[in-house]
């Protein structure tokens, strides 16, 4: 599907205009076939500070994106930008040079929306290798890389994806997110803690601000210091992103609409929530229907590829109900086992388990966030389960397997972030019983930066693939997942880089897996 040599010099191409600062004259191959006016007074300096985007692919269509700020960390988060509104062209091109484009306009910057805009396309041809840019002014911004999915129903041979979450940037540099560009993936999916909120600590970089955000304008200028950091800039340009949040993107462990501070009543914590969720949708290439309402945004939804892949990804925050047992590591915790407690919400959970009872395609891939097969902290009789986790949801977690095999998915793949450590597990019928079904498969991807360096292993690693058998791997070094889904089999490889406290850590595969279609369960290469 992809031409690497071209996309690799796309993405090259992203780096030096965001490296360079304004882009102006076409200074840079591919820019002349936008026209570029002369610089007069009173134009802005260069805006794409922020970099370029693309997001949730379709058989005819992908989102664009873009936020504009001349002074990214101006603590009133609108990034120095002024006016009401901004006209910023785009262009989507079938070459990189952009002299076979296929189609362009102009949207609106607004204030109201944190200078953003989202270029929701639709009549591309599906399956199609695309590159795209923008323009204000005399500044032309970088160029992306961006792909259409394949057709519905359609013979798709092979998908890579690129699996991230947890980009802590006070934790260190985001060398990980570099590496990940340059494996050129058809889509990248991130799973969570985008950002942080917190004030920081003591890191190898500082958070803007040094303090914990909670309004709008601080959650706005939190996502810009993200978003100048080259190698996430590199790694959006790169491919088309799939994203869904976590905690930290609100506040950590939060539930629904309870905080994680006792202190904080049900309003303000939804105001807050409400703030976090429309800085998300500012800063994600989302399609308009994820635009937050009513202090919610829509965040489960699917997407296809083909008739290889439904990709399921979803949202267990927003709807789930309170942790059980006070949160926090627990043996012996009741609650955890009740029925009517969900992760998903009742709404989620039927919107989930229809997709797989219809679903025609070779692997059902769930997308979401906290740890979904069993796992036991400690050695020995007594069971020590996180209650933030699927563990303190049991029944929610029955009701989604009862989706997996017979007349559900046959190919379940669920997908990970959270707890910065790579994992590979077999999902079973029974977890208490290793002779029981395997069902499928759940793959863990480490941070990015969160935790600092990390190691190989640990102790309380060491317990947990002691006490559960159907763990095949942990290793707590920072990185990311690539899998490539074909026909036959899905191939995941655990990426890591040695350090991240300092840049340019080199990039290792720690590990890779092989799941046979029709034969649930890992197999180590």
């Amino acid at each position: 599907m992809t031409n690497p040599s071209l996309s690799r010099r796309a993405v090259l191409l992203g780096t030096a205009a965001a490296g360079t600062g304004a882009v102006v004259g076409g200074l840079l191959p591919g820019t002349s076939a936008l026209a570029v006016p002369k610089i007069r007074p009173g134009r802005i300096a260069y805006p794409f500070t922020l970099g370029i985007a693309s997001g949730d692919p379709s058989p005819d269509g992908v989102v664009l994106w873009t936020r504009l700020a001349v002074d990214p960390l101006a603590e009133d988060g609108f990034g120095g930008m002024t006016a009401e509104k901004y006209d910023v062209e785009f262009q989507v091109a079938e070459d990189l040079n952009f002299s076979r484009v296929v189609r362009r306009g102009t949207k609106h910057a607004r204030r109201d929306e944190g200078y953003a805009i989202h270029v929701e396309l639709t009549g591309l041809p599906s399956g199609k290798e695309l590159y795209y840019r923008f323009r204000i002014d005399e500044h032309i911004s970088p160029v992306g890389r961006t792909l259409t999915a394949p057709a519905v129903g359609s013979i798709v041979s092979a998908l890579t994806m690129a699996i991230a979450s947890c980009s802590n940037f006070s934790a260190g540099y985001f060398t990980a997110y570099r590496h990940l560009a340059n494996e050129m993936p058809d889509l990248v999916l991130h799973l969570g803690d985008y950002i942080y909120e917190g004030a920081g600590g003591t890191g190898a970089r500082r958070h803007s601000g040094g303090k914990e955000i909670k309004t709008l304008a601080d959650y706005r200028t939190r996502y810009a210091q993200y978003k100048t950091d080259p190698d996430l800039q590199l790694a959006h340009a790169a491919a088309p992103w799939a994203a869904v949040p976590d905690d930290h993107e609100v506040e950590n462990n939060y539930a629904g609409d309870i905080s994680e501070n006792a202190a904080d009543t049900v309003e303000y914590f939804r105001q807050r929530r409400a703030w976090a969720y429309q800085a998300y949708y500012e800063n994600m290439p989302f399609r308009r229907a994820s635009t937050p309402r009513n202090l919610e945004m829509q965040l489960f939804r699917r997407l296809s590829w083909g008739n290889l892949a439904s990709l399921h990804m979803m949202d267990t925050r927003q709807f789930r109900s309170d942790q059980a047992c006070n949160d926090g590591w627990r043996a012996g915790c009741g609650p955890a086992e009740d029925e009517a407690r969900s992760i998903t919400g009742d709404k989620q959970e039927r919107w989930l388990l229809d997709g797989l009872r219809r679903s025609e395609a070779t692997w059902d891939i769930l997308g979401q966030q906290v740890f979904f097969s069993q796992r036991d902290r400690v050695v020995g009789a007594v069971d020590e389960y996180g209650m933030d986790s699927w563990d303190g949801y049991v029944a929610s977690r029955k009701r989604i397997l009862s989706g997996f095999g017979g007349s559900g998915a046959t190919n379940p793949v669920v997908l990970t972030g959270d707890v910065h450590v790579h994992y590979a597990s077999d999902i079973k019928a029974d977890f208490r019983n290793p002779a029981s079904k395997t069902l499928g498969v759940e793959l863990v991807t480490t941070s990015i930066t969160s935790g600092g360096n990390g190691s190989e292993t640990t102790a309380t690693g060491t317990a947990q693939l002691a006490e559960n058998p159907h763990i095949k791997l942990y290793n707590s070094r920072r990185g990311y997942i690539l899998a490539k889904a074909e026909r036959d089999q899905l191939r995941a490889d655990f990426k890591v880089v040695p350090y991240v406290t300092t840049q340019g850590a080199p990039l290792e595969t720690r590990a890779s897996f092989a799941v046979e279609a029709g034969n649930p369960g890992l197999h180590r290469l």
